[in-house]
C-alpha cells in the first residue's frame, strides 16, 4: 500500500455482509451493487491511510458510509486493519457486536 497505508482485509463475516448488501442493492437498480461495493472500498482504503482518525467504541472502531446507510466496523494494528463488520445502521444494527 502506498503513504504508509496498513494492509487491510475483511473477516468472513464482514464479506458476507458486503456480499449481501451488494445483492440486495443490485436487485433494487441495475448498477447499484457495485455502486454500494465502490463506496465501501473506497472507505477501506481511506481507513487504511488513517485507522486511528475514527472514532473507537468497545474495542472498535467505526467508519459512516455516506451515501449508503451502513457503517464499517473495524480493529486496526500497527500493520493491519480488520474489517469485521459492513452492517447496515437500521437493521438490527448490534447484530454484529
Amino acid at each position: 500500500m502506498a503513504g504508509g497505508s496498513r494492509r487491510y482485509r475483511f473477516a468472513s463475516a464482514a464479506r458476507a455482509d458486503l456480499t449481501e448488501g451488494a445483492a440486495w442493492y443490485e436487485e433494487r437498480r441495475e448498477g447499484l451493487g457495485g455502486s454500494f461495493v465502490a463506496h465501501v472500498e473506497a472507505a477501506v482504503k481511506l481507513i487504511a491511510q488513517a485507522p486511528e482518525r475514527w472514532p473507537i467504541r468497545q474495542g472498535l472502531r467505526r467508519y459512516v458510509l455516506r451515501r449508503f446507510p451502513y457503517i464499517l466496523v473495524y480493529r486496526a494494528t500497527s500493520d493491519e486493519v480488520v474489517i469485521v463488520a459492513v452492517a447496515h445502521q437500521r437493521l438490527d444494527p448490534g447484530a454484529w457486536e
